[in-house]
């Protein structure tokens, strides 16, 4: 025991004292900085400051963020979370142009953005974000009406270019690997809850090359024709429109008394290469309407809505090229059995079937039917099955709705 009493952190070697601080958080970790030289020294190391959560820490400002970038963010960053200031009594801005530049030059690997209820108002177009960004992830955030577009510059000079010069430029950029024309190498969009976002932000997005993925999750002021003028479909030029998309999720799930937009049916016009569609919410019914336009669908899911049987089997039928169909947070509403005439029941009684093995049949028969109505799960699993024989269903955290009638 008095060995083990005399030892301490000092013993320990750096590999397992990193380890030991990678479970904190940043706010600790600048405390444990502040112990002795050699920790200072340790907190330093980026295999700390890959993943940088600041979301829980409520009272960061801009004073904080150049601190931290300055002293301890370097190359080793991946993702970074951050929490703004729109919902604070205080207020003020919170990103700023030069902190921007400073964070793409000093972190050239930053891959992933989270900003949560940051007012990006003061900012002029996401060009000035960190060039090396893959996924960009607002929610709650409040933005600019031409935050996503190009700049003056790059779009007039794609005006005054000829698409012979155009195509020969795409080339070119292809053999020295360089970005798109509007220098936005971002590939995965998601916007969650961002009441500002219309669709001429949606219409900007056009000119993102790379974009292969877009989430749209309570963006109430999206609608059907916003959708459908940005749907890749056959142009004088080729294709028109996000023509690199292959994932789109639609889902209103929030903000009670919405008058319903019904974005999703902005799918009825079809959009070429779209080969997995996310519907939620109340985006759910029209979108199963228009999901057949979809020629190129490949999989579906459906999440936190009310089915029936008869509904998915009726959207399914034209779906043939499906190959993932699942429901996440699904309530499936019980089947309904035929009402029974009268006359039936008296005409079945005069025929008689011989043998005890009819007799069992038909019991058997009856109990299958008693579970197919409380639970269609299985019924439903069996009627997809013939009509889509090459599909796999996934049933996640799925109910069924109990009538108290």
């Amino acid at each position: 025991m008095d060995e083990f009493r005399a030892c301490n952190l000092d013993y320990f070697p750096e590999n397992i004292l990193i380890d030991v601080l990678s479970y904190l958080s940043v706010r600790e970790l600048v405390r444990a900085g502040r112990v002795c030289k050699r920790w200072k020294r340790l907190v330093k190391d980026q295999r700390l400051w890959r993943l940088v959560d600041l979301t829980a820490w409520k009272g960061v400002t801009s004073r904080i963020l150049w601190l931290l970038l300055r002293q301890y963010l370097g190359c080793g960053l991946r993702c970074l979370r951050l929490r703004g200031l729109l919902l604070s009594a205080r207020g003020g801005t919170f990103l700023s142009e030069s902190w921007l530049k400073a964070l793409s030059t000093k972190c050239p690997r930053l891959s992933k953005l989270y900003l949560l209820h940051a007012d990006l108002r003061s900012l002029t177009c996401c060009q000035i974000l960190p060039s090396s960004l893959q996924v960009l992830e607002l929610r709650g955030c409040e933005l600019p009406r031409e935050f996503f577009n190009q700049t003056p510059a790059s779009s007039t000079h794609s005006q005054a270019t000829s698409s012979v010069g155009a195509q020969q430029q795409k080339k070119d950029q292809k053999g020295k690997g360089l970005g798109s024309p509007s220098g936005i190498g971002i590939k995965r969009l998601v916007l969650n809850n961002v009441p500002s976002f219309t669709d001429q932000h949606l219409q900007s997005l056009t000119s993102w090359e790379r974009l292969s993925r877009l989430e749209l999750r309570d963006t109430f002021r999206v609608t059907a024709n916003g959708l459908r003028s940005c749907a890749a479909k056959d142009g004088v030029c080729g294709v028109e429109g996000l023509s690199g998309l292959k994932f789109l999720e639609i889902g209103i799930t929030g903000r009670q008394g919405y008058q319903l937009q019904m974005a999703s049916l902005g799918l009825g016009a079809g959009w070429l290469g779209l080969e997995e569609l996310s519907l939620g919410g109340k985006e759910v019914g029209p979108g199963l309407l228009c999901a057949s336009r979809l020629k190129d669908l490949k999989c579906l899911c459906l999440w936190a809505c009310t089915l029936s049987e008869m509904q998915i089997v009726r959207s399914c039928r034209m779906l043939r090229g499906l190959r993932r169909l699942e429901f996440l947070d699904v309530v499936f509403q019980p089947r309904q059995c035929p009402p029974v005439a009268e006359g039936e029941g008296a005409g079945g009684g005069g025929e008689e079937q011989d043998g005890e093995e009819a007799a069992g049949g038909d019991n058997s028969n009856d109990e299958n039917r008693t579970l197919d109505m409380n639970d269609p799960i299985p019924s439903l699993r069996r009627s997809l099955a013939v009509l889509l024989p090459s599909c796999s269903l996934v049933f996640t955290n799925c109910s069924v709705q109990i009538n108290t009638d």
